[in-house]
C-alpha cells in the first residue's frame, strides 16, 4: 500500500517525508488555495521535495471535459510525467476521463461519495479512484464501508484501478483500509503524527533511557559505554 501527504505546505511535507515513507503528496484546489500562493510555484517545490520517481496528485479545475484535458496536460508539462490528474467523478468527468485515457494520460476519479462512482471512473480507466472516508461519514453513511465496497467492485471486476483513500480523521479509520489491502491511502500530517502518537510509547522510551543512564552515567549512549 503507498502512504501519500494529503497537503500543499511544502515546510510539513518536508518534516513528513523525513520521517515516514511516503510515496507521493495528494493537492486540490482547496489545499493549493490555503497556501496563498500561485499553484504552479507550490507543485513544483513538492515535486523538488518527492523527486522524479514520487507520485503527484493535481486536480483539474475546468468544469468541461475539454477544458479539463487541456488542464491535464499543462499540469503534466510543468510537473512531470509522474502526476496523475485528479478528475471529479461526474458525468462530465468522465467524459473527460476517456478523452484522457485515449490520448495514455494517467488520472484518478476523485470526489467520491458512491461506490458507483468509483466503480464507473475505474471502468473509464482511471489509475486510482479516490472515496472521501470521513466527508462520507459526516452525511450519516459508513465511510470505510464505502471505500471497501469500491475495493471490491473494482478487484472482483478485474478492473486495473485501485483506492487512494482521502479524508481521514484519525488513525484508526486508515488502519482498517490498510488492513483491507487498498491500493494506496492520502492522510493529513497530523493524523500521519497521530500513527504513533500514543503516552504509552513515549513512557516506555523514557523508561528505557533512564535505566540506561542509571548505568551508565547521564546522558551516555552505547556509543560511550
Amino acid at each position: 500500500m503507498k502512504l501519500c501527504i494529503d497537503h500543499a505546505d511544502t515546510d510539513e511535507i518536508r518534516r513528513i517525508c523525513a520521517v515516514y515513507p511516503i510515496d507521493g503528496v495528494s493537492t486540490n484546489p482547496s489545499i493549493l488555495a490555503k497556501s496563498g500562493r500561485p499553484p504552479y510555484e507550490v507543485l513544483k517545490e513538492i515535486r523538488s521535495i518527492i523527486g522524479p520517481e514520487g507520485e503527484l496528485f493535481v486536480q483539474a479545475v475546468s468544469p468541461d471535459a475539454e477544458g479539463a484535458v487541456a488542464e491535464a496536460k499543462r499540469i503534466l508539462a510543468e510537473t512531470g510525467d509522474r502526476t496523475l490528474v485528479k478528475i471529479p467523478c461526474t458525468p462530465e468527468g468522465f467524459r473527460a476521463m476517456k478523452l484522457l485515457r485515449a490520448e495514455g494520460i494517467r488520472f484518478i476519479g476523485t470526489a467520491v461519495y458512491t461506490a458507483m462512482q468509483g466503480f464507473l471512473a475505474a471502468k473509464c480507466g482511471a489509475e486510482y479512484v479516490a472515496p472521501y472516508v470521513n466527508r462520507i461519514d459526516n452525511l450519516g453513511l459508513d465511510g470505510v464501508k464505502v471505500a471497501k465496497d469500491i475495493h471490491d467492485a473494482i478487484t472482483r471486476n478485474g478492473l486495473d484501478s485501485g483506492l487512494l483513500a482521502a479524508s481521514f480523521k484519525n488513525s484508526q479509520q486508515v488502519l482498517e483500509l490498510v488492513k483491507y489491502g487498498v491500493k494506496a491511502v492520502t492522510v493529513s500530517p497530523d493524523v500521519i503524527d497521530g500513527f504513533v502518537k500514543n503516552a504509552e510509547i513515549s513512557s516506555a522510551v523514557d523508561r528505557f533511557v533512564r535505566d540506561f543512564e542509571g548505568l551508565c552515567g547521564e546522558g551516555k549512549t552505547m556509543l560511550d559505554c
